[in-house]
């Protein structure tokens, strides 16, 4: 029984661990991710060009639209790592490291909505809107 219960607390620490360190990736994850500070989905105007994803708690805060080939940064506040993946997978597609890591990408230059997704994080889903 000694023997069961020592593979048990290996299973159970194991299982400790994994929850704790989340399904993020760490390091560039092959995206050359810098690591400036960031934030989820924020405004921008399509007017100004510029606008801002900010990544916090796994979500994306807020649609956001742009001017069509508009620069678009993406700021994760959160401690893992996310991505912002058009669902093509063609659109655009930008990894933020944890810990205030910034990407950027040029939004698609056709108008319309176009569905992102995290490629870490089935759950995390938004919407960038061309005008």
């Amino acid at each position: 029984m000694r023997k069961n219960a020592k593979a048990l607390m290996v299973i159970v620490a194991a299982a400790a661990l994994i929850s704790v360190s989340g399904c993020g990736a760490s390091g560039t994850g092959g995206y050359g991710v810098s690591s400036s500070p960031p934030s989820a989905v924020s405004s921008g105007t399509p007017q100004s060009g510029i606008a801002t994803i900010t990544i916090k708690d796994f979500g994306y805060q807020g649609p956001v639209s742009v001017s069509p080939g508009a620069k678009v940064t993406v700021k994760n506040e959160d401690a893992q790592a996310h991505t912002v993946t058009s669902d093509d997978g063609k659109a655009f597609d930008a990894a933020a490291n944890g810990g205030g890591g910034t990407a950027q990408f040029t939004a698609p230059t056709t108008p319309g909505s176009y569905a992102y997704h995290c490629a870490y994080h089935s759950n995390m889903h938004g919407m960038l809107v061309v005008k």
